[in-house]
């Protein structure tokens, strides 16, 4: 057993070593901050319709289309306008379907190969985050075939041109059709990681709030929340532009005026299109602000344990942000303001803890918990290290933490029945 010394010694040890690790993730993080203005970013070009694709396509002289969505939005007959409009303009595709959420590698490989096999030349994903990501990896690889999807983790390792990409996305909330990453899981190892790159930006991003009506109240709530999520933690961060901060603003704007009532009325069509704008806009803010802790926690469960993304950030949010404390009243007050539930005279940390009870009530009238039951606490180290390791240096959070830090919340999500 150690003496006292020693242990001291290492303790001390410990604590210089994290301090230096927090030093040179701010420096880090300063030096992407500086660098914002003369990256390549670029907003996808919006179009209203699944019915104006055609036109793009042959514009861009493309031969034929690879459709990548998943089962159960080939089953509902969401493709069937798109199909339709290809049909009619005479434009040749094939369908990849088996795309499963929290996408794999497999995935990614069995679409590679339809592509190749079918002789196709752009690329068409339809469906939520997983199908924009499966087809986002799917143009990586065929950009770089010599290159594993694993070598291209982490940022600016693509760096090179993909096929027409074009997004269609059937979800209001993950924002994949703007944004630079794919996020893709490893079908052996189940590590989940994302790759980060200015080509894997869609050239266009349909907003089409048809294609979007017969997702279900759930669904709809916790996809909501998801760009909630994204606006709320590109927002109180510290890698912010005045453009990332006023798209951010009109997302939370946006999302409370709109998510209740596609909750209880998903027909309705404008709704369902603010709805898609505000995801759009989130996904805008957060591609070059980044997220936070929130999502790097998600993110390991969803890998783990195959738990919804959108899900996952809804539960976890209020919970990161009080741990935030005071350091981010200033700016969730102004959230708070966007979201009409405070004004510019309310005080900073009443108007901030008024958001973060707005947020759980919401949670509350949509029917999602506290709680995520597929935790093992076996798991619990290992899964603080996925997400230490994804938001340490990249993410420029308010407050920074290690993975002996965000163990406690893994704890805290637990189904209370272990408690």
């Amino acid at each position: 057993m150690p003496d006292e010394e020693t242990v001291f010694l290492w303790r001390k040890g410990f604590v210089i070593m994290n301090s230096l690790r927090k030093i040179y993730c701010r420096i880090f993080q300063a030096g992407l901050k500086v660098a914002l203005p003369f990256l390549p970013y670029r907003k996808p070009r919006i179009i209203g319709s699944v019915r104006s694709l055609p036109e793009i396509i042959r514009k861009k002289q493309c031969g034929k289309v690879l459709i990548i969505t998943d089962a159960g939005i080939r089953k509902l007959g969401l493709t069937r306008r798109l199909e339709k409009a290809l049909k009619d303009a005479g434009i040749p595709y094939s369908i990849y379907d088996k795309t499963v959420a929290n996408p794999t590698t497999d995935n990614v490989a069995g679409a590679v190969d339809l592509y190749l096999c079918e002789g196709c030349d752009c690329i068409i994903g339809f469906g939520g985050g997983s199908s924009m990501d499966c087809a986002k990896a799917v143009g990586a690889r065929i950009a770089k075939p010599k290159q594993s999807l694993a070598k291209m983790k982490g940022i600016l390792k693509v760096h090179k041109k993909l096929p027409l990409l074009i997004a269609v996305p059937t979800t209001a909330g993950t924002g994949r059709e703007t944004t630079l990453a794919a996020v893709i899981t490893d079908a052996q190892t189940r590590y989940k990681y994302a790759i980060n790159d200015f080509p894997l930006i869609p050239g266009y991003a349909v907003l089409d709030p048809r294609v979007t009506l017969s997702l279900p109240p759930f669904i709809t709530a916790t996809t909501g929340m998801d760009a909630l999520t994204h606006a709320v933690e590109a927002y109180i961060g510290n890698s912010t532009t005045y453009g990332t901060r006023q798209d951010a603003l009109l997302a939370v704007k946006l999302i409370f005026e709109n998510i209740d009532t596609v909750y209880r009325d998903g027909s309705n069509i404008d709704a369902r299109r603010n709805m898609l704008h505000a995801s759009f806009y989130a996904g805008c803010a957060f591609t070059k602000s980044y997220v936070g802790y929130v999502h790097a926690i998600a993110h390991s469960l969803g890998g783990e344990y195959n738990v919804p993304h959108g899900f996952a950030n809804a539960v976890i949010l209020p919970m990161i942000l009080e741990a935030y404390g005071e350091k981010i009243y200033k700016k969730l007050s102004r959230l708070s303001i966007a979201a009409g539930l405070a004004d510019k005279d309310t005080p900073y940390a009443e108007a901030a803890e008024r958001f973060i009870q707005a947020v759980k009530d919401m949670k509350e009238r949509f029917g999602i918990g506290d709680r995520i039951p597929e935790i093992q606490e076996t798991d619990i180290p290992r899964l603080a290290h996925y997400a230490d390791k994804e938001a340490n240096p990249l993410y420029p959070v308010p407050v920074l933490m290690d993975a002996s830090e965000l163990e406690p919340f893994y704890h805290m999500l637990m189904d209370e029945r272990r408690d």
